[in-house]
Formats: structure tokens, C-alpha cells, sequence
């Protein structure tokens, strides 16, 4: 039997001129960043992000009034802490990230301590299939996904076409040569059954309800929040199991996974267990942000939209 013709890709957009400049200069910057040891780098990004507080003041309203609103019972002090904290630590992750296109497996390895609930992530698996890998802008994310694929596990991630086509390529090709399977998210509907049928950990973010996401309105930290679904559905519509992954920093400077297993009960009813999943790991990332708060991206308008269809305006 003849193989199926793969599918047609669409045609990359040419690079113009502020393209290549700007990729550049990031190559530039993370060749030099990559220069100096880890711990330094990292805390060059922190001293970087804590200027988006002061003196530039980006999104500074905006965190300060979520944080706010999310904990209504910490001392202003505290709260201020928690801000500064957030941009530091966004300063962080952003150099952190960059430095992934010079990671080898076992450099990623040497950035964590043994995980917690790994045992989650053996028991979805044991049997050949994928698991969905739920989670929310706490921590590190993509340095979790290094973790996970140098611990020898397939892990096939969505990922959005970036504007530049120089940076997509780059960031593509350093995520593939960490052991990640990168799929473009017009492919994930077509692909990503697949994937789980062949044992995959497929990763998705579940905190940022922008449009052309499929989302519903579950609490986060006792307000209504538009939360993408996907991951509730996909589980549902293909019988895999459902873990929710944390990678927060700790005290150290090294980071630690910590995984859940998400119960899918489906009682028939596809609308309302959608709905208990979702509001199940929006609960659960809620609990890590509480313990971590100056590690979760206060910076992206979490309640934003409201569902009577209205926006807040911060």
C-alpha cells in the first residue's frame, strides 16, 4: 500500500529587511548570554524584568490591580513584593528560555531536583499510550518540557507560528534538538490524535482564554475567568489520561516539576464534564499560584473579559 502524500505546508513568509535584523541582534544577545555561567545569566534577567516595574512601569497597573483582587488579604507591602517579584522572575524566564537553544539533555537534567508525582506520569503511560500535560504560565514551562523530553520522555507540543520566520525557525529547531516534537497549531487537530495513540505527552498551557480558543468561565481565585478547554475536551474525545505539571523555582535557583493526575469522569453529559475538568485544573493551578505568586505571569489580563460579554478596563 502506497503511504499517504504528507500534507502541504503553507508557504513560509520570506524574511524582509527588520527581520533579519532583528534576529541578529537576538542571536548576538543570546550568544552572549549564553557566555556566562547559568546562575548569573539568570540573575541579569531578573535585574532586567524588575525594569519593567520601575522605572518603566509596563502593565504595572495591571499587575498590581490582579494581584489585588486575587489576594485581597495581603498586606500592601507584600503585595508590592509580589509584583516586583513577577517581573523579576519574567525577566528570568526570559533569559532562561533563550538559553535553550544551547541545552543539551543532561544541562537540562542538572537544573532540577527530583520530581514530585512522577510516578503520575509513569502510570499514564505504562501502556504504550499518551497522556494530556495540562498547565498554566507558573514557573518555567518550556524549560518543564526540556525536563521532560531528557527524561526520555515524547513529547509533542502546540506551538504558534511566530511573526519573524527567522526566530520561528530558530526556536523550532532548538526545541526538535532537545527531543521536542514541535507541531504547528493549524496541524494540532489532525496530528495530535496520533500523537497520543503513539504515546506522547502532549502539553498544553490552560490559563490565557484569547481569542480563537475555545474557552468557558470557571472561578480563579473566586472570580469567573475565560479558560481555554482544549485539554478537557481532547482528554474526553480520545480517553487519555490527564496530568497537571507545575515548574516553579525554588529557593535554590533550581526548578522542580511537580505533576497531579486530573480525574475524567464522563457521565454522559459531554458539556458538564468538560466543564468539571476545566474547573478542576484551573483549581489546582490556582493552589501553585498561591504558593508562588511572584512566579505567575500577572501580566496578561486574566479577567479581562467577563461573561456577560463586556471587557474590565485596567
Amino acid at each position: 500500500m502506497t503511504a499517504p502524500a504528507p500534507a502541504k505546508q503553507p508557504p513560509r513568509r520570506v524574511p524582509k529587511l527588520h527581520d533579519r535584523a532583528e534576529y541578529v541582534a537576538w542571536r548576538a544577545i543570546v550568544g552572549l548570554v549564553s557566555l556566562i555561567p547559568w546562575r548569573t545569566a539568570s540573575a541579569l534577567g531578573a535585574s532586567l524584568g524588575k525594569l519593567g516595574y520601575r522605572p518603566f512601569r509596563i502593565r504595572r497597573r495591571v499587575v498590581e490591580h490582579q494581584i489585588a483582587a486575587a489576594l485581597p488579604d495581603v498586606a500592601d507591602n507584600e503585595r508590592r513584593r509580589i509584583a516586583v517579584g513577577a517581573y523579576a522572575h519574567l525577566g528570568r524566564v526570559a533569559i532562561e528560555s533563550a538559553r535553550v537553544s544551547h541545552m543539551t539533555p543532561g544541562s537540562a537534567l542538572a537544573l532540577f531536583h527530583e520530581p514530585s508525582g512522577w510516578e503520575h506520569v509513569e502510570r499514564a503511560t505504562a501502556e504504550g499510550r499518551g497522556a494530556i500535560v495540562v498547565s498554566g504560565h507558573l514557573g518555567n514551562w518550556e524549560l518543564g518540557l526540556a525536563y521532560l523530553a531528557a527524561r526520555g520522555k515524547r513529547v509533542s507540543a502546540v506551538a504558534r507560528q511566530m511573526g519573524n520566520p527567522l526566530f520561528d525557525q530558530y526556536v523550532t529547531q532548538a526545541r526538535m534538538r532537545l527531543g521536542l516534537n514541535i507541531i504547528p497549531d493549524r496541524e494540532a487537530v489532525r496530528r495530535l490524535p496520533r500523537c497520543i495513540d503513539e504515546g506522547d505527552l502532549v502539553p498544553m498551557l490552560a490559563d490565557q482564554g484569547v481569542k480563537g480558543l475555545a474557552s468557558i468561565f470557571v472561578p480563579f481565585f473566586g472570580r469567573d475567568a475565560r479558560t481555554p478547554k482544549g485539554p478537557a475536551v481532547l482528554a474526553l474525545r480520545l480517553d487519555a489520561p490527564c496530568l497537571f505539571m507545575v515548574v516553579p523555582r525554588e529557593s535554590d535557583g533550581r526548578y522542580r516539576t511537580y505533576f497531579e493526575s486530573i480525574p475524567l469522569v464522563s457521565t454522559g453529559d459531554r458539556e458538564r464534564d468538560v466543564r468539571a475538568i476545566v474547573t478542576e485544573y484551573t483549581a489546582r493551578l490556582e493552589h501553585w499560584v498561591r504558593k508562588y505568586p511572584d512566579q505567575y505571569l500577572w501580566q496578561h489580563r486574566r479577567w479581562r473579559r467577563r461573561p456577560d460579554g463586556t471587557s474590565e478596563d485596567v
